[in-house]
């Protein structure tokens, strides 16, 4: 579980950062339509991001660099209060007034040893 303050997370979130929770795809059952946008990260992976085509809420994303991975929008969550950020990463592109949570570790960029990186 983490926050991303990367510029596309900021612009498809609205806010400072994004929630994700990761998880591996095969532990995900999805029911219903989503509708995708695909763009390239900063990597040069192809971030997917997906959302309800009734009502335009992002629900996920998967990353090229990062197969058989999930990461779920924490804001989506029938329930939040079980999310709990784990880090922060791309601190270096946070806006002034963004809150990088100071109990979790905080990276400028991406990990060195998280895959697809």
């Amino acid at each position: 579980m983490g926050d991303c303050y990367c510029v596309d997370c900021r612009k498809s979130s609205g806010t400072a950062h994004c929630s994700h929770m990761g998880i591996p795809l095969e532990a995900m059952t999805l029911s219903g339509e989503v509708s995708s946008f695909d763009k390239p990260a900063d990597s040069g992976n192809i971030v997917s991001r997906s959302f309800c085509p009734n009502c335009g809420s992002a629900v996920f994303s998967t990353n090229s660099g990062m197969v058989g991975f999930l990461f779920i929008r924490a804001s989506s969550l029938d329930d939040p209060e079980i999310y709990s950020p784990q880090l922060s990463v791309f601190t270096s592109s946070s806006p002034t007034w963004g809150r990088i949570d100071q109990n979790a570790p905080a990276f400028e960029g991406m990990p060195p040893n998280v895959p697809g990186a």
